[in-house]
């Protein structure tokens, strides 16, 4: 199933000048967001300048969701899904390890800290959300089980490979790896991760597509699937994404301080920071797909979603595994008790969800149930 990138900005009457096939738009606002990113305005903490900086966001986030499924459609599924989840993933990566190279001893959980919150960000919140608005607008949504319960088996893999064995280990004193163990989870990680995608994008394709019946379903798709965008569009397309995701990771990171102070005032822990900018940065992605549950492409949201939280472990950890090998930096990779329960608890619901191959509107509440007692819980230890 592919996307309708037409629907995001041409809801409004008013005809925009197009430039490369492009509303100009589209074009103006991830320069307008590097270019405030540069200028670096927003680390004034002026209330007027962190006013811009959150229209700035929102503005580009939406214009990242069309970009991205602009390139979707050019090349189709599951691969259209992958793009996007790449590219803030990668960037991402790049902004955990400035962070650890200019932190201190806060930055030796970092990574954990932040891997652990896109994972339950993702597979509660974006999937969570995702259903249930699905499920509401259809009743009943349908995926393909075995492309979904592979994904969700190297996650489980994953997380318990990098989050919960260095808590146990004992060759080192805390929740850490030593040398040779972070050396080989890594590799492990990425092995994973690059089997996974050869998996989902060549050898099975076919369990990563949705059900034909979907596409009957999306009678209003029909005009937009007739031809693709011109290569001179994809590539724009591409290269605008990719100044979009810098302009949103980098605006959030503007907009932490911010963040901090107001956490805080609150008396909340410092680890609703990360959580706070991670749901900043994986805006695109739920965005994206929210919108492809609501015209009955689940397949194409759980694509997304789980990609993305692979994406996150399979490429963070052996990044930041390296960086920390080479610098004698040392890594918190163990979670605490409480969160392994609620890391154990989300992947045994998500199994239970993906096993059928189907979902309603009650497996969507349980996600976000789950999701609001990490929240809550983040808030309140």
């Amino acid at each position: 199933m592919l996307f309708k990138p037409q629907s995001l900005l041409n809801r409004n009457p008013v005809r925009l000048p197009r430039i490369l096939d492009l509303p100009a738009i589209t074009l103006i606002v991830p320069l307008l967001a590097c270019a405030l990113l540069l200028s670096g305005l927003g680390s004034g903490g002026s209330a007027l300048f962190l006013g811009l900086v959150s229209l700035t966001l929102i503005a580009t986030v939406l214009v990242a969701v069309y970009h991205a499924e602009i390139i979707a459609h050019r090349i189709g599924e599951p691969l259209g899904t992958l793009v996007l989840a790449l590219a803030v993933t990668v960037i991402e990566v790049s902004l955990i390890i400035s962070m650890m190279l200019s932190g201190g001893d806060e930055a030796r959980s970092l990574a954990r800290d932040t891997v652990f919150a896109t994972v339950m960000i993702i597979c509660n919140g974006v999937v969570g959300i995702c259903l249930l608005a699905g499920g509401i607008r259809h009743r009943i949504v349908r995926f393909r089980a075995e492309g979904s319960s592979a994904a969700l088996s190297v996650l489980a893999a994953l997380t318990t490979l990098t989050l919960i064995l260095p808590q146990f280990t004992t060759t080192t004193p805390g929740p850490s790896y030593s040398n040779a163990q972070l050396g080989f989870a890594s590799l492990m990680s990425l092995i994973l991760y690059l089997v996974f995608v050869f998996v989902q994008t060549v050898r099975h394709k076919d369990h990563f597509l949705a059900h034909v019946h979907e596409s009957d379903l999306a009678t209003d798709d029909a005009t937009a699937h007739a031809s693709s965008p011109q290569l001179a569009t994809s590539w724009a397309s591409f290269v605008l994404l990719l100044l979009a995701l810098v302009g949103v990771v980098g605006l959030a990171k503007q907009l932490s301080p911010a963040i901090k102070s107001g956490v805080e005032a609150m008396s909340a822990p410092l680890a609703v920071i990360g959580i706070a900018i991670a749901l900043l940065v994986l805006m695109p992605e739920t965005l994206a797909a929210l919108r492809a549950a609501r015209r009955n492409q689940i397949q194409t949201s759980l694509n997304l979603a789980l990609g993305s939280a692979l994406a996150t472990i399979g490429l963070t950890i052996p990044a930041v595994g390296a960086v920390a090998i080479s610098l004698g930096m040392t890594l918190d990779l163990g979670l605490p008790a409480k969160e392994i329960v609620l890391l154990a608890l989300t992947l045994i619901v998500s199994a239970i969800t993906v096993i059928g191959g189907q979902a309603t509107i009650m497996q969507g509440t349980v996600h976000l149930v789950l999701f609001a007692v990490f929240l809550f819980l983040a808030i309140f230890p």
